[in-house]
């Protein structure tokens, strides 16, 4: 495995990256689950998990894919030494996209359904699910879009089978789970930092 495969990887996996942390940024307002309870009573996603992050998490990631097709254009253009995806151009990156951005938050939000099972609150740490949610989401759902536009004659080839292969994958297994935690880290770091200190 050397160093092409990994800037390969990421290169695929930054509209998910994206995404997720759109979501993040910009959640609040009606929960996804709108408030109610699964049958053992508790929450079925929580107050975490809204449909304005939902919608504007996809939207922000899809954005960022679209720039990074045409950037793949311009380093094919001026033979840039390492291939990266265009996500095939327009028009079919845009269904390839999205299903790399909703996959991701999809993962996430399927992973919360079961951690409000198992007792898991908010904002508690449940690894390695945490981390490892929306990567499994994206290929999933990258997977089945890829095989759709396949079957239907729209690709004359698999996608998904082209650019994420195994190794690509193993990548990501391996190292989104460590950058997870060290944005988290980061993230309530900075939270502290900017939280009003308490008068004695």
């Amino acid at each position: 495995m050397d160093y092409e495969i990994i800037i390969q990887a990421f290169w695929l996996i930054i509209p998910a990256y994206i995404a997720n942390a759109s979501a993040l940024l910009v959640g609040g307002g009606t929960p996804i689950d709108f408030g109610k309870t699964y049958k053992d009573g508790k929450r079925i996603l929580g107050d975490g998990k809204t449909w304005r992050g939902l919608f504007v998490g996809t939207f922000v990631g899809v954005t960022a894919g679209f720039g990074l097709s045409v950037a793949a254009k311009y380093a094919t253009l001026y033979e840039f030494p390492i291939n990266l995806s265009d996500f095939t151009g327009f028009p079919m990156m845009i269904p390839l996209i999205f299903s790399i951005c909703f996959g991701a938050l999809l993962g996430d939000i399927v992973e919360s359904f079961f951690k409000r099972r198992v007792g898991k609150d908010r904002g508690e740490d449940w690894i390695p699910f945490d981390q490892l949610d929306f990567i499994v989401g994206v290929l999933v759902a990258t997977f089945i879009m890829s095989l759709l536009l396949h079957i239907s004659g729209l690709l004359t080839y698999n996608w998904f089978f082209t650019y994420f292969t195994s190794y690509h994958i193993l990548v990501l297994l391996i190292a989104t789970p460590f950058i997870h935690l060290f944005s988290n880290f980061v993230h309530r770091k900075t939270r502290q930092k900017t939280l009003p200190k308490k008068s004695i």
